[in-house]
């Protein structure tokens, strides 16, 4: 898995226990699955159709910096299904994982679009193809 975002628990992230509010964490989440689909699908209208179960294994408190994972699922034909791990950065404990977040790419009607792809493309190989 690919960890791409930190973020650092700030006061404003907390909940009343003092430890990171559930609802911020899902908000990175759904933000950060967002971008990712955005770029793989290139479709900038891409949205959250789904996310399964959420498991929360562990808190975080103020000060805590966390990574967010992403790792690709499955290409369907408007979509992309992630899967997420979100750890304390220093000690490496998980967080929260989530198995199936479903991204699905739309067209200017709000339909979902075919998007033709079927594996994980990276920027600096569609920049080298002509």
């Amino acid at each position: 898995m690919n960890f791409h975002t930190r973020k650092w628990i700030k006061p404003q992230d907390l909940n009343p226990n003092r430890s990171l509010f559930g609802g911020r964490l899902l908000e990175w989440i759904d933000e950060e699955a967002a971008l990712y689909a955005i770029i793989q699908l290139e479709n900038p209208r891409t949205v959250t159709k789904y996310i399964s179960e959420i498991d929360f294994k562990a808190s975080a408190r103020e000060g805590d910096i966390v990574e967010i994972g992403l790792e690709p699922v499955k290409f369907g034909t408007a979509s992309l299904t992630l899967k997420c791990e979100v750890r304390n950065k220093m000690t490496r404990e998980t967080i929260i994982t989530i198995d199936k977040i479903v991204m699905v790419g739309l067209d200017e009607n709000g339909n979902a679009k075919p998007h033709g792809k079927t594996q994980i493309e990276y920027v600096k190989n569609r920049l080298e193809h002509p």
